[in-house]
């Protein structure tokens, strides 16, 4: 029996839990919430089962795929950054091969569940946004140019439309209503991030933009996005989709928002990058279940009757 030379460290086990991390589980419950609100906004009741459990568990495995493949992609950038150096992929408990098969199967699974199980026009949608985020962004945009999360923004952005189109088979107006919040809200998000994480991106050569243009340029970015985010979210208030719920709940979000991207630009407190970014998550969580409680509560609607 082999065993290991003298003084050799032994390569760590993978266990489930490594694989589960290739997931990005955390930012995958974010997008399938998402997509969950799509498909029970996309119909005065309850939603098909089969669209609601399907079509949102095609999305969650879809977007677990293009996680682990973006672990895969940027395993040598993740090798140089504090933040990510200790992901399975660069410590070695996981191998490119095992992550890209564990990647395929998800796939897989994911195109076979909403093709058979939902409908070939989610399925597509999904497919188009997974390529978006694994290849496009993660590829391309990422390394070559600081507008990359604008652009990159799109897959990030479509869970609701995926979700929608699983009850309708269709593209609906207020399901691209909900994207472009999420696309809208994605800059001054990961722009927080970036600014906080403004040296490890300058140590692995991604031109983010706190990276090419500098923390002072990208604070302003911050706040005139979050300007834009509250004239967005206003939307299906004046289009009739939400009622007063939702209008409640957006002012007070909008407001908090708004006082930390000015508190950031004007003040340059050095806590309040993560400070914003957390909150933006936050953000984006209660606005969508804003949406959701809205829509279950009629009596909001009477503003429109």
């Amino acid at each position: 029996m082999a065993s290991t030379p003298a003084g050799a460290v032994a390569a760590p086990r993978a266990t489930w839990r490594h694989y589960y991390e290739l997931t990005k589980p955390k930012v995958v419950l974010l997008i399938v919430f998402t997509s969950i609100v799509g498909t029970l906004l996309a119909t005065p009741g309850l939603p098909p089962l089969d669209a609601l459990v399907w079509g949102n568990l095609g999305v969650a495995l879809a977007a677990s795929c293009a996680a682990a493949i973006n672990h895969v992609l940027d395993q040598k950038i993740d090798e140089k950054m504090a933040r990510t150096r200790n992901r399975p992929l660069p410590t070695g408990t996981v191998n490119t091969a095992q992550a890209l098969g564990f990647a395929a199967a998800l796939g897989l699974l994911s195109m076979a569940l909403l093709w058979w199980l939902v409908n070939p026009l989610t399925a597509v949608l999904t497919f188009l946004s997974l390529i978006g985020y694994a290849v496009v962004y993660t590829v391309w945009l990422k390394r070559a140019t600081s507008q990359n999360i604008v652009i990159g923004g799109a897959a990030g952005a479509a869970p609701p439309v995926l979700g929608w189109a699983a009850v309708t088979n269709s593209i609906d107006p207020n399901a691209l209503l909900l994207f472009l919040i999420i696309f809208i809200w994605t800059p001054p998000h990961f722009w927080a991030l970036a600014i906080a994480r403004r040296d490890d991106y300058a140590r692995a050569e991604i031109p983010m933009l706190p990276v090419t243009h500098g923390i002072p340029y990208t604070r302003l970015q911050v706040l005139l996005y979050t300007v834009l985010l509250v004239l967005v979210t206003f939307m299906p208030f004046l289009t009739g989709m939400s009622g007063l719920i939702y209008l409640g709940t957006t002012l007070v979000l909008n407001g908090i928002f708004l006082y930390y991207a000015l508190a950031m630009k004007f003040t340059g407190r050095t806590d309040l990058p993560m400070k914003v970014f957390k909150f933006s998550v936050q953000y984006l969580m209660y606005l969508f279940a804003a949406l959701l409680v809205d829509h279950y509560v009629p009596t909001t609607q009477l503003l429109f009757q």
